[in-house]
């Protein structure tokens, strides 16, 4: 398989920026329920943050996961996509990696990505808010519901940051709970810290972990 240039994206793209924040656009998805009627490739990177693995279609990236465990990686990925065709060390999929530990990393200057996901309308609202927040802040599910519009939504803005394929790339670390609190996170909340802690050294250096400096507040 061949990664595609961001400007011929048929189903979305991630177009991240020098500090951390992105542009995120999605149409939809080329499969179905549970990757049917997809092909898909993957490649497993070792990073500081434990291994990344990467998973995408001829589209773009469908799927991003962190762990110590290639073995537990594989099986979430096969879960997910239990409908379709893996395709094991794709070479797409590697480059698609680096590009993802390249983020993790503190990367300056832009990155892009092809996208083939899928998004209801309050998921990419939720996605969107997320890519907003910059590296080295954070911002509470309540703060981005209220940007979205809708205060009253806080609990549904997590379940959307749940649901969030793209680990890393799409920062759903970012968001933590009322009073600043490190909440559930798929890959285990010991991973959330280690992503804040390196992004605000990088960062805001001086910010406590459980600030939200570059939060919006209600006026």
């Amino acid at each position: 398989m061949s990664i595609k240039p961001a400007h011929a994206a048929e189903f979305g793209y991630l177009r991240y920026r020098a500090d951390g924040t992105a542009a995120l656009a999605i149409a939809g998805a080329s499969y179905g329920a549970h990757g049917q009627g997809a092909r898909i490739g993957y490649a497993i990177v070792d990073t500081e943050f434990g291994k990344i693995l990467a998973a995408a279609t001829i589209h773009g990236l469908c799927w991003i996961g962190v762990q110590e465990s290639a073995e537990r990686l594989e099986h979430e990925l096969r879960d997910d996509f239990r409908r379709a065709g893996l395709i094991t060390e794709d070479r797409s999929a590697t480059e698609f990696a680096r590009r993802v530990a390249a983020i993790a990393g503190g990367a300056a200057g832009t990155i892009e990505f092809t996208l083939d996901i899928p998004a209801t309308p309050f998921q990419l609202a939720v996605w969107r808010e997320l890519c907003a927040i910059p590296r080295g802040a954070t911002r509470s599910y309540g703060e981005i519901a209220l940007r979205i519009g809708n205060p009253a939504a806080a609990r549904a803005v997590g379940r959307a940051n749940g649901s969030n394929p793209l680990a890393i790339a799409i920062p759903c670390h970012r968001a933590i709970g009322a009073g600043g609190t490190l909440t559930g996170y798929r890959w285990g909340v010991a991973y959330k810290r280690r992503l804040l802690a390196h992004e605000r050294a990088i960062a805001q250096p001086d910010l406590p972990l459980t600030a939200t400096r570059g939060a919006i507040r209600p006026g």
